[in-house]
């Protein structure tokens, strides 16, 4: 096994550390926005981590893998970022201990934009 065939292994097998935390994170979390932040943000790193290792394992493949990586990591935040926002327009509510709710603060008619009843 070569330096790079290593490199790739622990890499993807980071990748696959990330990924199963971030499920972990998923069941854990007390509420969906929580859940979804814990969801997007491992993942993200963990498929880009699994990906790297593969580019690495299998160098033929990296353009492909790169083109891969790169929709992963605009899609994903912005997927993610796209259901919270309808989550909270739905009135999904967020959890007990919730300090601060940025998103209402922003919609309430001193924030500027007016609420849609």
């Amino acid at each position: 096994m070569s330096a790079y065939q290593l490199a790739g292994a622990l890499l993807a097998f980071l990748g696959a550390l990330f990924l199963f935390l971030g499920a972990l994170g998923i069941v854990r979390m007390p509420d969906l926005y929580n859940r979804m932040q814990a969801g997007t943000k491992a993942t993200t790193l963990g498929n880009i981590l699994t990906l790297a290792g593969l580019a690495l394992y299998h160098p033929s493949w990296a353009l492909k893998i790169g083109v891969i990586a790169l929709f992963v990591l605009v899609t994903n935040p912005l997927s993610s970022h796209a259901l919270a926002r309808a989550a909270h327009g739905a009135g999904v509510p967020l959890t007990e201990g919730s300090v601060s709710d940025a998103l209402e603060e922003d919609r309430s008619p001193e924030g500027g934009e007016a609420l849609e009843s």
